[in-house]
């Protein structure tokens, strides 16, 4: 895996009006990951959208170095087509997933339309692709949700095995994510 890093330094995040946070900073290497916490609404998601560039920060800066893999609320992959189809999309850019495809247990869910699948179906089809990607840095946000007690450790094995061969994990997440050596940032922290 390449070297990786990711600093974010005195970010700040503006939505409408409102500033959700301020003069958040962090700073992580390879092998290393980092949880953000907090309640609905704190601007969780935001932070994960600023430092994967979707998303201007209304101060401050990111820098990273190696690629970024991102799983969010939606699973980028089309929706009409069947799960086969749209991850073999993303194979012709990213690479294949038939490994990850297999060990989490969507191999006989291929020929179903992803818009049929359920929404643990649909997070572990996003998983397929993060870990066709081959991306250093994992941006996670809310990687827990709608996953049973099996997918959550697999998930949590899964982003082990990412730190252990140097990769970064981000993961915004109200639910408890079990992963050895992971620091904890609350954003209530960084509120007004």
């Amino acid at each position: 895996m390449q070297a990786c890093t990711l600093t974010a330094s005195d970010l700040a995040c503006r939505r409408g009006d409102r500033v959700l946070f301020k003069g958040l900073s962090l700073a992580l290497r390879g092998g290393e990951a980092c949880q953000i916490v907090g309640t609905n609404g704190i601007g969780k998601s935001s932070l994960i959208r600023i430092i994967a560039g979707l998303m201007p920060a209304f101060a401050g800066s990111v820098a990273t170095t190696g690629t970024i893999g991102l799983i969010d609320e939606r699973p980028a992959l089309d929706p009409q087509l069947p799960l086969g189809a749209a991850l073999a999309f993303w194979q012709r850019l990213d690479g294949s997933a038939d490994a990850a495809v297999e060990r989490l247990g969507l191999a006989n869910l291929l020929d179903v339309p992803v818009r049929y699948l359920s929404t643990g179906q649909k997070k572990r089809a996003a998983l397929a692709r993060l870990l066709g990607q081959n991306a250093s840095v994992w941006l996670l946000d809310e990687p827990l949700n709608g996953l049973d007690s099996d997918a959550v450790k697999l998930v949590e094995a899964l982003a082990g095995e990412h730190l252990a061969q140097g990769g970064i994990c981000l993961i915004a997440s109200h639910q408890p994510f079990a992963l050895d050596g992971m620091g904890q940032m609350a954003l209530a922290e960084y509120t007004l």
